[in-house]
């Protein structure tokens, strides 16, 4: 493709995602709405103006990393770290039983193949964090103690769906699954996890050292940039997703990070402000082109809609998509609207349920019914958990706040 052919798709989706992320917002639907409608009618499902490519995904790769890191940044860890068991335990079985219904329904139901079952229940087992946190976001409730439950359980989540792809994909290719494979890439998530938020406070403590020494502008944009890019990398080289570099580089930098072993180090609360305040320009350019190209990957247009099949595959697996992160919510030792409020933030499948599904399509794993039966379940999910979560909120908001 042609360079200027690429300039003029970023060019289309920036305008396009701003203009119905506004038509939206007039009509009162979260602005997530918007962007991902803009993909719909840009990409094939509709006009097919737009076709995606290495490029574009990148560029749509960075905007979901800028935004974990923004995410990162207004996190308060300690109220992260409480939240951990009950994250934890959201995210196992928000994990399991999907995974365990979605398996059940496409091998005992629908007598498909054990490999085929196995790559749909991975599918149902995704939550996407972006989605999600964008969701959240949207009505204030990020930092609230339910926004920091999901947030770390869509992390868990993210780090067990890419566990669990590296394993489908390995029988698939060799035909056996490795335990020391398997384990080597939990103990470098785990050091990465350990080790990268002090990596990024260290470096940012020499950026900010160097930012007063300077007389140049953008500084501070330009080397929070890299070192968010860098740890990306890293994350991606140890096995996790890239987009937990981002978050790990936002929480390092976050008013409430601390190191023990390093008071020298404490957080400067000015120089976090600034680091807000000059990223977020940035962010907010790149972020909505993620959200479109999760709009133009949905090609509603390769369903065929007369097929029984289709219709019987695609709501027995919305069913069991919603239900199984519902559960998860359930379990948790929390007033029963706030245990469900997370259960509903949690089903959004987005992006992360396109690359399972991507996956077994190009590996010839699922065929052309079965693939478009999960893009109307990912889409189904993605599209209208928004509405869902908005209304619940407006409809329960005072009760999941003071129970």
């Amino acid at each position: 493709m042609e360079s200027h052919q690429i300039l003029f798709y970023i060019a289309l989706m920036l305008i396009s995602a701003r203009l119905f992320a506004e038509l939206a917002r007039k009509f009162n639907a979260p602005t997530i709405i918007g962007e991902l409608g803009a993909g719909i009618v840009l990409g094939p499902t509709l006009l097919g103006w737009v076709e995606p490519n290495e490029v574009l995904r990148l560029l749509a790769e960075i905007g979901i990393i800028l935004l974990l890191f923004e995410v990162g940044l207004e996190t308060d860890l300690e109220k992260l770290i409480k939240a951990g068991p009950r994250a934890v335990v959201l995210a196992l079985m928000g994990f399991v039983v999907p995974f365990g219904l979605g398996f059940a329904v496409s091998y005992f139901v629908f007598a498909l193949p054990v490999l085929v079952a196995l790559f749909i229940g991975g599918t149902l087992t995704a939550t996407s964090i972006g989605v999600t946190v964008r969701i959240l976001a949207g009505l204030g409730r990020h930092n609230s103690s339910e926004g920091q439950i999901v947030l770390g359980a869509a992390v868990i989540d993210d780090v067990l769906g890419v566990l669990l792809l590296a394993v489908l994909y390995e029988f698939v290719t060799i035909g056996s699954v490795s335990a020391g494979n398997v384990g080597s890439i939990i103990l470098f998530v785990c050091l990465f996890f350990f080790l990268a938020p002090i990596f990024a406070k260290l470096v940012s403590c020499q950026i900010r050292r160097y930012n007063n020494l300077s007389d140049m502008p953008g500084l501070i944009p330009v080397m929070l940039v890299a070192l968010v890019l860098i740890m990306a990398s890293f994350a991606h080289e140890v096995g996790a997703p890239e987009l937990l570099g981002g978050f790990a580089a936002g929480i390092a930098l976050s008013r409430r990070f601390f190191l023990p072993f390093a008071a020298a180090l404490k957080t400067d609360d000015e120089f976090t402000r600034r680091i807000g305040d000059e990223m977020r320009p940035i962010i907010q350019l790149f972020t909505p082109l993620f959200f479109v190209m999760v709009g133009l990957s949905l090609d509603l247009s390769a369903v065929d809609w007369s097929s029984s099949f289709i219709w019987a595959f695609s709501l027995s697996l919305i069913a069991v998509a919603i239900l199984g992160k519902l559960v998860g919510g359930w379990l948790l030792p929390e007033p029963f609207h706030r245990r469900t409020v997370i259960g509903m933030a949690m089903v959004p499948r987005g992006e992360v349920g396109l690359i399972f599904a991507e996956l077994g399509r190009t590996a010839g794993i699922l065929v052309n019914e079965v693939y478009a039966g999960l893009i109307i379940v990912i889409a189904y999910t993605t599209l209208f958990a928004p509405f869902w979560i908005k209304w619940y909120y407006h409809q329960h908001g005072e009760k999941i706040t003071n129970d």
